[in-house]
């Protein structure tokens, strides 16, 4: 089974989901390139998309990657894993 998650920008169109982040907010990247990153805040007033840099997404992700493998969660940690060789090396 496959979990991966999409959401359509306005401007740029069709994102993929990274990782989640915090409770209500993820991080997402554009599909294709997968060099624009933005966290995406789930509140009351709708979706908050905050663009960030891709040093900033590379150390949100592995800050998920570091509290994965502090809380056990060896399987999504290896998801994640992958995700991030695949779109930080």
């Amino acid at each position: 089974m496959t979990t991966e998650t999409y959401m359509n920008h306005p401007n740029f169109g069709l994102l993929f989901r990274v990782c989640p982040v915090e409770e209500n907010q993820e991080l997402f990247t554009t599909l294709y390139a997968q060099r624009l990153f933005f966290l995406v805040t789930h509140g009351p007033n709708g979706l908050k998309f905050e663009p960030v840099s891709r040093s900033d997404a590379r150390l949100v992700v592995e800050i998920r990657l570091r509290m994965l493998r502090r809380t056990g969660q060896i399987e999504e940690h290896k998801k994640l894993q992958a995700i991030h060789q695949r779109t930080f090396q």
